[in-house]
């Protein structure tokens, strides 16, 4: 009787004992990293910008309950909250109002928010150098100030009409970055203060007075944004000569385009890209809508890096374009009429030593488009944020955390034709062999005794 009492009494002190565990289990947690150069932790660069952050960072992750992404976007940002712990993670259903992503400007699964100081990014792909990168950009205090140019026909940065900005430069304001006019017909020349100028497809010819203030503004060291569009004449080719660039005549088509559901040949969607640093890591699709070729002058003062660049199915049209629905068959190059056959430049990156001497480098871009920014076409595919690295490259904002490469030196075993056909005989013939064998003997000398 008293052994018995015993068993149970020692029984109930286990159950009891596991419950404790499983307890603080839930309570406490603890984490080791014994991977090969700590690969599953975060760099010595994060770990020392998380302890610069002297606020909360909220982190929403538009993620489905299907499938795990939600456990590994959980898994990802908790190496971050065990850095900071006042750093949270919120998860919202995209499938849930599908009508209110798309108006929120969500169109990835597991898409992340980042939220710090009354500021905000998005990022669509998970990784430490991204994640960590958008921080030290929400944490610079310093506001930047964007010019755009107004006055001829200019898109409006903060209109809501289709070919406007608004919607990106709503955007541009939740990271710090504000949005003024530039009426460079009253003011004759660019403020200081202004970090950028932005020239955005001017519908009316510039008075020579203005072209030469934007001329001026370039030959000092200013940043400068230029979206052009096909037929523009608005007098910029003082401008033009100044950076180095010609504009190509005509309207760029991209048989590649069916490749990507595209019926009409003048959008032009692009994936692969120049290497660059404004388009390093990049992966997403952008956009054009009826885009312009640009060309490289030789006598060119800049560093000139193309950004975006059509494919070899593509050419510079001068006639008639079909619409969607019209028979596009009948378009084809014409050498005769200058048409220039692909792949052709549709955006630079120029960049030169600063004649400032408070500035290390000058940084102008140039894009053969200004629809892929507007209201319309923002939304689609990379388009916002292929935007946002140029802002950020003209701003001088896109310095990167450096996450070293932490990989497994072994993750792959190469082994020849012979050593696989080796391998292959022992664990399909021999070592089935040798356990039959086995068998076999076992029963026979029980069958002896």
């Amino acid at each position: 009787m008293r052994e018995r009492f015993g068993n149970a009494l020692y029984v109930l002190f286990v159950l009891l004992l596991a419950a404790l565990l499983a307890f603080l289990g839930t309570r406490f947690g603890f984490s080791s990293d014994w991977s090969h150069g700590h690969g599953a932790s975060l760099g010595a660069d994060s770990i020392a910008l998380l302890k610069t952050l002297d606020g909360p960072v909220e982190v929403t992750s538009y993620a489905s309950r299907q499938g795990g992404l939600r456990a590994v976007v959980g898994d990802f940002v908790d190496r971050y909250r065990r850095a900071k712990p006042d750093l949270t993670l919120r998860f919202v259903d995209p499938d849930a109002d599908p009508g209110a992503m798309r108006a929120a400007g969500v169109s990835v699964d597991g898409e992340l928010e980042l939220r710090y100081r009354e500021r905000s990014e998005r990022l669509k792909v998970l990784g430490e150098s991204e994640f960590s990168s958008a921080l030290l950009r929400l944490s610079r205090t310093r506001e930047r100030i964007v010019a755009f140019l107004e006055g001829d026909g200019e898109r409006q940065p903060l209109g809501k009409a289709n070919a406007d900005l608004g919607s990106f430069v709503a955007n541009l304001a939740s990271r710090g970055v504000r949005a003024v006019p530039l009426p460079l017909a009253s003011t004759g020349k660019v403020p200081d203060n202004a970090d950028l100028v932005v020239v955005a497809d001017p519908q009316v010819k510039l008075a020579p007075a203005l072209v030469a203030a934007l001329v001026a503004y370039v030959d000092g060291g200013g940043a400068l944004l230029w979206l052009t569009e096909p037929d523009e004449d608005a007098g910029l080719d003082e401008l033009a000569g100044t950076l180095g660039v010609r504009v190509l005549p005509g309207v760029v088509v991209d048989g590649n385009g069916q490749a990507f559901g595209l019926q009409d040949p003048s959008f032009v969607a692009i994936n692969t890209y120049p290497p660059s640093p404004l388009t390093k890591d990049f992966a997403l699709t952008t956009l054009l809508p009826q885009p312009v070729a640009l060309a490289k002058l030789s006598d060119t003062r800049w560093a000139v890096q193309p950004l975006l660049r059509s494919s070899a199915k593509s050419w510079n049209e001068t006639g008639h374009i079909p619409k969607a629905g019209e028979n596009a068959d009948t378009v084809r190059q014409d050498a005769d009429a200058g048409e220039i056959p692909g792949p052709l430049d549709l955006a630079f990156a120029l960049s030169r030593v600063s004649p400032r001497p408070d500035k290390r480098e000058q940084r102008i871009v140039v894009v053969g488009d200004g629809d892929f920014l507007s209201n319309s076409y923002l939304g689609n595919g990379g388009n916002r944020e292929f935007g946002q690295r140029v802002f950020d490259w003209l701003l001088g904002d896109d310095a990167q955390i450096a996450v070293p490469d932490r990989s497994a030196p072994d993750r792959e075993l190469a082994l020849s034709q012979g050593a696989l056909t080796g391998l292959a005989l022992l664990f399909l013939v021999a070592l089935p062999l040798l356990l039959a064998a086995t068998g076999v003997l076992i029963w026979w000398r029980r069958r002896r005794r």
